[in-house]
């Protein structure tokens, strides 16, 4: 199957590329896409207009501070991943973008993209909400920041409103005696996760992102709970769906195995 028609805009400024966005009655932002135009390929997608922000400079810098790392909207993957100094100041940010797909995707793929894709499956969503960082959008009213507890609001939904951009996403650095890991379980490696566990230990807090065992990314407090008991703790948040991959109750033991496994890591990290 083909894309539908649709106008193509390719702007060389933001501010362009935002009053563009706002005199379509359906506009899709393209970036590296690697989720939207599949979408667009089998029609689940089929706006009328893609406003193609490749052209736009300033969007793909990398910023690395002791506050964190702030990511621009054309940064792909693969970029942030190889980058030296973002595993010193968030390292979980890499752990989990080695397990984004393939490389060849990874190359041109976006984070941010990945990020307001707002996809459960995928691991970025998760990573920022775990982290409690936050998106950067513009429209032509101006510039908001999106707290990541508040962005995702359902399956492939964000709270990206449709005249604005994601311009950057900010993750904070880890704070010095915390400790993070991040483990996936897939049929092949590249595919989707049949479920994913990120976790932060930080002194006697313990905070744990899951991937493909819910509608939205979810974050579960495990402070105080007991090791054996983590799985069950975790399900009570989660709720595993069946599909062709894997029945519900596999997933639900992907959670058990992985989520105290990677509780060890973390600790282990943060020693």
């Amino acid at each position: 199957m083909k894309p539908a028609p649709f106008a193509y805009h390719r702007p060389t400024t933001l501010a362009e590329a935002l009053e563009t966005l706002a005199g379509e009655s359906y506009a899709k932002v393209l970036a590296g896409g690697q989720s939207l135009v599949p979408l667009l390929s089998m029609r689940i997608a089929a706006p009328h207009a893609l406003v193609d922000i490749n052209a736009i400079p300033g969007l793909d810098t990398i910023e690395v501070s002791e506050a964190g790392v702030r990511v621009g909207a054309l940064v792909r993957h693969a970029d942030l991943l190889a980058h030296p100094d973002v595993r010193r100041v968030q390292p979980l940010v890499p752990e989990a973008l080695a397990h984004v797909a393939h490389a060849t995707i990874r190359n041109r793929g976006t984070t941010v993209g990945s990020i307001v894709h707002a996809d459960a499956a995928a691991e970025m969503p998760v990573v920022l909400s775990l982290l409690g960082g936050s998106v950067e959008a513009a429209s032509t009213a101006g510039t908001r920041t999106i707290p990541a507890g508040d962005l995702f609001l359902g399956p492939l939904e964000s709270a990206l409103r449709p005249d604005e951009i994601a311009t950057s996403a900010f993750f904070p650095a880890l704070p010095a005696g915390a400790g993070v890991a991040f483990e996936e379980i897939s049929r092949r490696q590249g595919d989707y996760a049949l479920a994913g566990v990120a976790v932060v230990v930080h002194g006697e807090s313990v905070r744990a992102g899951f991937v493909s065992v819910s509608d939205v990314p979810t974050v579960v407090d495990l402070t105080g709970v007991p090791d054996d008991e983590l799985g069950e703790a975790a399900l009570a948040h989660l709720d595993p769906a069946e599909d062709i991959h894997a029945t519900a109750d596999y997933r639900a033991q992907l959670v058990r195995t992985l989520v105290r496994r990677v509780v060890t890591k973390a600790r282990e990290a943060a020693a």
